[in-house]
C-alpha cells in the first residue's frame, strides 16, 4: 500500500470532498482522484462513495482512516526526531488541554519551556477530555491533558497514561452562606494560587471529609461538564439527596457569578479557583478530588521536543 497515497486520502475523508482536500494539497482534483482510484485498486474495494454533496467513507473506508490516522501520527513524531538529529534544534508539540488545565498549569509550563527551549513550539488545543482523546487518536495532537474521577480510566491500544497527580474539589458557596460560618475554616484561597484551605493534605487529596452536604439538599446547584457533574452527583447521593440542578455551564468563571449571586451551590476543582476567584464566594474543603493525566501514543516520548515538554508537566503539575 502507497503511505503517500493513504495520506491524500486522509486529507480527502478529513476534508470531506476531494475539490477541498485537492484545495488544501494544492493539488489539482483529477490528481487526487487518481491516487484515490489507485489506492482503492490496491485494497479492493470501495472506500468513499462520491456525492454531489463531497465523499462518505464506505466501511472499508471508516477503517482505513484510522490506521491512516496512526501513520500520520507517526510521520509526524518522525519529522521531529529528524529534526532533531539533524541539528535543526527546532520541535513542535501539538497539546490538547482542558479549559482549567490551560488557564493555569499550561502557561506554567510553556513560560518554562520558552525559556529553556526557545525553538520548541506548542501549540494549544483547548478541549474537555473526550475530545482531547479524540485529537489523540486521530494524530491531530501529540500530548492530550485529561482529568478523571475515581478509578484511573482505561488507556486505549497505542497510547499510554502519565500520572500528574490529583487536586482537590472544593464546595464552593456565597460569601455569607450559613453553611461556611457553622464551619472552622477560613475559606479562603491561599495567596500563592495553589487553592489550599485547611483540610486538604497539600498534594492533591483531602485529608479528612468535608462537612455533610445534607444540610444543602434543599440548595440549587450549578453543574459543569459531564465528568464533573457525575461527581456531583454522587457526592451528593452519598449525602442522601439528589441535588436540584438549576443551572449548567462548563465555564468556571459563570459558576462562581451564579454562586457569588446566591443562585446556586456547586463543586469545583482547585485549578478552576485558581485560574479565577470571584471575591464573593466562600470555599470549603473535603469533596473528593479528581486525577490529572497526560495521555500520549506509545514512543511519542521519544520525539525530543515532546520529552521536554513532559518533563515540565511533571516538574509543575
Amino acid at each position: 500500500m502507497d503511505a503517500r497515497r493513504l495520506l491524500i486520502f486522509r486529507e480527502v475523508a478529513r476534508a470531506g470532498s476531494i475539490s477541498a482536500a485537492a484545495r488544501a494539497l494544492g493539488w489539482t482534483q483529477p490528481a487526487v482522484s487518481q491516487h484515490l482510484r489507485a489506492l482503492e485498486r490496491s485494497v479492493g474495494a470501495a472506500l468513499l462513495l462520491r456525492g454531489a454533496g463531497g465523499v462518505e467513507l464506505t466501511e472499508p473506508g471508516r477503517v482505513l482512516l484510522a490506521r491512516a490516522d496512526a501513520v500520520a501520527a507517526q510521520l509526524h513524531m518522525a519529522t521531529e526526531e529528524m529534526a532533531e538529529l539533524t541539528a535543526l534544534r527546532r520541535g513542535r508539540v501539538r497539546l490538547a488541554a482542558y479549559p482549567s488545565a490551560a488557564a493555569t498549569l499550561v502557561p506554567a509550563v510553556l513560560a518554562r519551556l520558552r525559556t529553556a527551549h526557545p525553538d520548541i513550539d506548542v501549540e494549544l488545543t483547548e478541549a474537555e477530555p473526550p475530545e482531547a482523546l479524540a485529537l489523540l487518536a486521530a494524530g491531530d495532537v501529540d500530548v492530550a491533558l485529561t482529568f478523571s474521577y475515581g478509578p484511573e480510566p482505561e488507556t486505549a491500544p497505542g497510547q499510554r497514561r502519565l500520572p500528574l497527580g490529583e487536586e482537590p474539589v472544593l464546595l464552593v458557596l456565597p460569601e455569607e452562606h450559613p453553611f461556611v460560618a457553622s464551619t472552622d475554616t477560613d475559606g479562603t484561597i491561599g495567596t500563592d494560587g495553589t487553592g489550599e484551605t485547611e483540610g486538604t493534605d497539600g498534594s492533591g487529596g483531602t485529608a479528612a471529609p468535608g462537612p455533610g452536604l445534607a444540610r444543602l439538599a434543599e440548595e440549587d446547584w450549578v453543574v459543569g461538564c459531564e465528568r464533573c457533574r457525575a461527581h456531583t452527583l454522587q457526592r451528593c447521593d452519598e449525602a442522601g439527596f439528589r441535588p436540584r440542578v438549576r443551572h449548567v455551564s462548563d465555564d468556571y468563571v459563570v459558576v462562581q457569578n451564579l454562586v457569588a449571586l446566591g443562585l446556586g451551590v456547586t463543586l469545583l476543582p482547585r485549578s478552576a479557583l485558581a485560574a479565577y476567584r470571584h471575591p464573593r464566594v466562600r470555599t470549603l474543603p473535603g469533596y473528593g478530588s479528581r486525577r490529572l493525566a497526560a495521555v500520549l501514543r506509545d514512543g511519542a516520548d521519544s520525539v525530543p521536543a515532546t520529552a521536554s515538554l513532559l518533563r515540565e508537566l511533571v516538574r509543575l503539575a
